[in-house]
């Protein structure tokens, strides 16, 4: 059973940047696709960026020129790099993987941007 742990949040001000990672205890290359989402209080839930194997890169419109998804398989991580942070970019980040038709997730980072 693969199992993700998403770490990196925090309270950061408003201009400034935060790294989450989301760590898989079994193999991220063997992900087809790493997506991260955030829920905002009291919104649903909205997908931010997600990395496939193979193909292009996806970013929501309202982080794109701000946030960075990368992969290092050395590590076993997905990173989620998020700089120029706004109020609105509060929320639990979390991340989800796919192995075919399977999807794999954790229990999410919770990140506040605010003065």
């Amino acid at each position: 059973q693969v199992q993700l742990v998403e770490s990196g949040g925090g309270l950061v001000q408003p201009g400034g940047s935060l790294r989450l990672g989301c760590s898989a205890s079994g193999s991220m290359a063997s992900m087809n696709l790493v997506v991260w989402e955030r829920q905002a209080p009291g919104k649903q839930r909205e997908f931010v960026a997600g990395i496939p194997n193979t193909g292009s890169i996806a970013y929501a419109d309202s982080v794109k020129g701000r946030f960075t998804i990368s992969r290092d398989t050395a590590k076993n991580t997905v990173y989620l790099q998020m700089n120029s942070l706004k109020s609105e970019d509060t929320g639990v980040y979390s991340c989800t993987g796919y192995i075919g038709s399977r999807s794999y997730w954790g229990q999410g980072t919770q990140v506040t941007v605010s003065s």
